[in-house]
């Protein structure tokens, strides 16, 4: 546990162990009676990016779990703990919820880009993508051409820069109904609960309403997705048309990403269940493609096996 009064107070916690993300990232569900709390524990010690990224956050207004204690040295959280109420688990109970959840969500989405991105924030931009595809060649591709790869890469960057290459707000960039939490006692865009935004970068504003609405994990419907980004565009004053140009865009990127982690997950980490995931995201890689914006990527990517 770790050393101080607030640690000190859930030493003779009972623990019970939480599902994780991808990441190695363990957490745990302390309890005492009449209080419950969150440890997590990163092995590789590095807690520095999730308390700057609470921090922002939490001075937003928005809601993320309190941090109690933290100990750098160890790689400890001591945090909030912000419930069971996971929006992925509330939308699979009652399908009928899943319209005002994701309209929540997206609403968040709309104030935190009414902010610049921080200082700290790096970069995630035209180039910074084409670069984070290699898990794709890396571990999903067999015996990968790499004149392909060369032409992915660059014809991504170029088709990135003409229509998607602002960096100007902070990208959760993993804003997915497993990490979002309702908390209906709280008021406003406060209800959603923000879990796993360690990973903070700074990005295009479609990144993450993708990540929401293109779930690797879940299915959504197109007339959800569509509702969702016209009430984005509204109300932040984006031009329709060349926003769901950069989203296709940004959504591609991401599933293309996404095939080469959950492939590397499965093969190096033990966690073959990720496997699962991959027809549902070929068919999110089939949809982007239907963009005309997408076309130049489509030689390449049957080049690669990807798409055909």
């Amino acid at each position: 546990m770790i050393a101080g009064p607030a640690g000190d107070a859930w030493a003779d916690a009972v623990r019970t162990p939480l599902a994780g993300d991808a990441s190695a990232r363990r957490y745990t569900r302390l309890s005492r009676p009449g209080a419950t709390a969150v440890l997590m524990e990163d092995p590789a010690g590095d807690i520095a990016p999730f308390l700057r990224a609470a921090h922002h956050l939490y001075g937003l207004g928005l809601s993320v779990p309190e941090i109690l204690a933290s100990d750098t040295r160890r790689g400890l959280i001591l945090m909030e703990d912000l419930g069971d109420a996971i929006f992925a688990r509330r939308i699979a109970a009652d399908p009928a919820r899943e319209v005002p959840l994701m309209a929540a969500a997206t609403d968040l989405l709309a104030t935190l880009h009414a902010q610049p991105a921080p200082d700290w924030a790096s970069p995630y931009g035209p180039e910074e993508m084409a670069a984070f595809l290699a898990p794709l060649w890396e571990h999903h591709v067999a015996d990968p051409d790499p004149a392909a790869v060369v032409d992915l890469t660059a014809t991504l960057t170029d088709l990135l820069f003409a229509h998607a290459r602002q960096t100007d707000v902070l990208l959760h960039r993993d804003y997915h109904a497993e990490n979002l939490v309702w908390l209906p006692e709280r008021q406003g865009i406060a209800r959603v609960g923000l879990l796993d935004f360690q990973d903070a970068l700074a990005g295009h504003r479609a990144y993450d309403l993708a990540s929401l609405l293109q779930d690797a994990r879940r299915d959504v419907s197109p007339e959800v997705e569509a509702a969702m980004i016209a009430r984005y565009t509204a109300a932040t004053g984006q031009e329709p048309d060349a926003f769901r140009t950069a989203y296709a865009l940004q959504s591609l990127q991401r599933h293309l990403r996404i095939l080469g982690i959950f492939s590397r997950l499965a093969a190096t980490r033990g966690k073959p269940g990720y496997l699962n995931l991959v027809p549902r995201v070929r068919a999110l890689i089939r949809r982007c493609l239907a963009d005309p914006a997408t076309r130049p990527l489509h030689a390449p990517l049957r080049a690669l096996g990807v798409a055909g």
